[in-house]
C-alpha cells in the first residue's frame, strides 16, 4: 500500500522564480521571432515558386520581411 502523507504538500525544494521567469520570457521570444521567420520564409518560397521573380528576389523578400517583422514585433 502507498505511504500515508499527513504533512504539507510543498515539501520539495524551493522554486527559483527569477530563473523561471527568465526561461519563460526566452521561450516566448523564441516562439514569437521563430514564427515571424517561418512566415517570411513561406512567403519568400511562394514568391520563388509561383512567380517568375527568381531566387535573388525571393531571398531579398525573405530578408526584408524578416527584418520588418522583427521591427514590428518589438
Amino acid at each position: 500500500m502507498a505511504e500515508q502523507m499527513n504533512g504539507p504538500v510543498e515539501t520539495g525544494a524551493a522554486m527559483d522564480y527569477a530563473e523561471h521567469e527568465k526561461t519563460y520570457n526566452l521561450f516566448l521570444a523564441g516562439a514569437k521571432y521563430g514564427t515571424i521567420h517561418i512566415a517570411a520564409l513561406l512567403i519568400a518560397m511562394a514568391i520563388y515558386f509561383f512567380t517568375g521573380a527568381g531566387a535573388i528576389t525571393s531571398i531579398l523578400a525573405f530578408i526584408v520581411l524578416s527584418i520588418g517583422g522583427v521591427l514590428l514585433a518589438r
